[in-house]
């Protein structure tokens, strides 16, 4: 029996979205194998990491075996979210891995927990370029996000940013 509650091996599909206005978009990771649909709820900043990590996974494999560079251009043209998004669960954490094997990429999630009860698990393989994919598209989800103070950082919202930076002095930054 597997350690998974969701283990989906060789997927067709692999993305990332984000559903809802700027500011207040609800952030998913979507598999499909089959008909079989399964949607992840994620965190901005998680969609963000799993991009960067794969990005770097796939670079550093290209850089140990230069072979596995040319293999990575798959043109993959929607990578929008498939209706309907019910999510599975809320993701606390991931991990990636590599299955040199079978040349796969390995992707561990691991739900958020309540109290007592066992986190859900799931396991999902993809090929390089439909991870490549991925990685550039959930770059692309997080980027289309409200613009970011130049002074603290934070998300500027349409009515305006009030930035700490300025110790209150000056104006009330607009996002346009």
């Amino acid at each position: 029996m597997s350690d998974f509650n969701i283990d989906l091996d060789s997927v067709q599909r692999l993305t990332a979205g984000a559903v809802g206005p700027r500011g207040q978009r609800a952030f998913y990771v979507q598999v499909r194998r089959g008909n079989r649909l399964i949607s992840l709820t994620a965190e901005k900043e998680q969609v963000r990491a799993l991009a960067d990590a794969v990005g770097r996974l796939l670079d550093s494999l290209a850089e140990k075996n230069p072979r596995l560079l040319t293999s990575d251009d798959m043109l993959i043209t929607d990578m929008s979210l498939e209706e309907p998004i019910e999510p599975e669960f809320r993701i606390g954490q991931m991990g990636l891995g590599y299955d040199a094997e079978r040349d796969m990429v390995v992707l561990l999630v691991q739900s958020v927990t309540d109290d007592d009860a066992e986190p859900l698990r799931a396991r999902f393989s993809a090929s390089r370029p439909q991870m490549r994919a991925l990685s550039s598209h959930a770059a692309q989800v997080v980027a289309a996000g409200r613009p970011v103070c130049g002074n603290c950082g934070r998300p500027i919202d349409p009515s305006g940013h009030f930035c700490p930076q300025r110790n209150g002095h000056g104006p009330i930054f607009s996002a346009s």
